[in-house]
């Protein structure tokens, strides 16, 4: 499975904004995004670049691309089935991304990241409807049931994050602590979704 192995912190520096990638070391000081504040690289601190309107747009696209940890050939598979459904094609492209097991995992809590999530999801951790589901992309359906594994329900990691997350923070999820179980309830609406990013300056990318 191809992926980015690189430095995470970096990555959040290029866009200049917290991705959350390093999950709890995100809301600490030890953040590099709060003591560097400018792009990575021997000139990132005195260069001034003015984009123009496609380096906005190309910004934006990698700055969603990052925030779910996916890569580019995957990124332009999900635009192209996001167009071809009935709607608006960003906000298709989002519910689509929310839909993808690495992602529902971390908003149930179970990881502190999406990364993490996908280790876990990786290492066969999860059941989807009580079969094991080892595929970070897979898209989760409409009252789908994602719990731990039963030999896996005494893992410090799961344990941790579930403790720094509050109770049914998202609409669209339920979650019971007690058993590491989760429901995904309905793919959520466009509105519902805590993501700082502007959708339609990926769709104007993509539509030049």
């Amino acid at each position: 499975m191809a992926r980015y192995t690189g430095p995470s912190c970096k990555l959040c520096r290029r866009e200049r904004t917290k991705l959350f990638l390093k999950g709890n070391k995100c809301n600490t000081e030890k953040c590099p995004i709060e003591s560097k504040n400018y792009p990575p690289g021997e000139h990132g601190l005195n260069r001034r670049v003015k984009f123009s309107e496609y380096g906005v747009q190309l910004r934006e696209k990698q700055k969603v691309k990052r925030i779910y940890g996916i890569l580019e050939s995957q990124f332009s598979g999900y635009f192209s089935r996001a167009n071809s459904q009935k709607g608006v094609t960003g906000e298709n492209l989002i519910k689509l991304l929310e839909r993808r097991l690495d992602n529902v995992v971390y908003r149930l809590g179970f990881a502190s990241s999406r990364k993490a999530a996908r280790q876990l999801i990786t290492h066969r951790h999860f059941l989807v409807n009580g079969k094991i589901v080892n595929i970070p992309s897979y898209f989760v359906s409409p009252n789908d049931v994602i719990s731990v594994k039963e030999k896996s329900k005494k893992l410090d990691l799961i344990h941790d994050s579930l403790r720094r997350t509050k109770d049914n923070m998202y609409s669209w999820l339920n979650v019971d602590k007690a058993s590491l179980s989760g429901t995904f309830m309905q793919i959520p609406e466009r509105d519902e979704v805590p993501l700082n990013a502007n959708e339609q300056l990926i769709v104007e990318l993509y539509s030049k």
